[in-house]
């Protein structure tokens, strides 16, 4: 495939085709700065349901490009790399299942159980959450959705990563615990939380931040909620992808800041006086499989009417996935 001029041929088939291109924050830049529209995984769900195109290229992970097809069901959604996230790959319905027995060995009636998986999951554990009546959430609206679930009376279960659900409950004076790591008892915790995590987010370290508090005094530090509950309780800032953004936006220009999430988002904040929270680059292997030639490759594909990697979800999955994903953006 040599020779193309791989972003000419992408605007020109953007300009033919009636099809929206979609980037989450985390895409290499050439792939980000081709997209129509972009964001963090509940920003990127919102959008592409209210687009009016009938086809939806996702450059993201495999997650992603379920929920889309699940809460929009008449588009085409098409991935140039249907990549699996690390953390999705996590959990399965075996060990959802495992994880509901274990609370309901020690106590806990079924009925008294609230399941709320992380969007990083895939459709088959949202079914199973949506079947028990739960919810999906996000890095940016994980706190709403679990003071709506905690509402009901009910223990939380919380999936798949153990980080998210410890830093919201210490955030909202809830007792936690991990689900094979020590003692956990779910009738003595508020959130029981599956033993998951983001491998990227688990790379930032204490000592990363004290480092950079040594070295620039006075450096405010700003981390993702799928970091460790102790880098969390070190920083100034704990926020989604769009809530860092913001935040590191809001700070004066002279304002040194280091951020504890994925590499090619802090590299394209503002240029001066912010760092990446770690001596190694946090990239996200998964998210950086799409390439420019891959983005070109399905947009062809779609004017040479043979579509490729196009999104499917089982409809008995996707009619209770999408319970759970509707009652989260009801939250909101």
């Amino acid at each position: 495939m040599t020779g193309i001029d791989y972003k000419a041929e992408i605007q020109r088939l953007k300009k033919k085709l009636k099809v929206t291109v979609a980037a989450h924050y985390y895409q290499r830049d050439e792939v980000f700065e081709a997209a129509d529209i972009t964001g963090d995984s509940l920003e990127l769900a919102r959008k592409c349901k209210a687009d009016s195109n009938p086809w939806v290229v996702f450059c993201g992970v495999g997650f992603m490009g379920q929920s889309v097809k699940i809460i929009a069901p008449q588009k085409r959604v098409l991935m140039p790399k249907i990549a699996c996230c690390a953390m999705a790959r996590m959990i399965d319905i075996s060990y959802f299942d495992d994880s509901v027995k274990y609370m309901t060995d020690r106590g806990v009636a079924k009925e008294d159980i609230l399941p709320i998986t992380y969007i990083n999951s895939d459709a088959s554990v949202k079914a199973k959450v949506g079947e028990m009546g739960g919810m999906v959430c996000t890095s940016s609206n994980a706190f709403k959705i679990i003071e709506k679930g905690l509402a009901s009376g009910k223990k939380i279960l919380f999936v798949p990563d153990r980080c998210l659900g410890q830093n919201f409950a210490i955030q909202m004076g809830l007792k936690s615990c991990v689900i094979g790591e020590g003692e956990c008892d779910p009738k003595e915790a508020d959130i029981i939380c599956f033993n998951g995590f983001c491998s990227v987010h688990q790379l930032f370290t204490v000592e990363d931040v004290e480092f950079y508090r040594k070295r620039y005094p006075g450096i405010k530090i700003a981390v993702h909620p799928e970091c460790d509950p102790k880098v969390v309780l070190a920083a100034d800032f704990s926020g989604s992808t769009s809530q860092l953004i913001r935040y590191v936006d809001s700070l004066a220009p002279e304002q040194k800041v280091a951020v504890g999430t994925e590499y090619n988002l802090v590299n394209r904040m503002r240029k001066k006086n912010t760092y990446v929270l770690s001596s190694t680059k946090p990239e996200c292997p998964t998210m950086n499989e799409t390439t420019l030639e891959d983005l070109y490759k399905t947009l062809k594909s779609i004017e040479d009417d043979a579509p490729i990697n196009e999104v499917t979800v089982d409809p008995h999955i996707a009619k209770y996935a999408n319970l759970a994903l509707e009652r989260m953006l009801a939250v909101e």
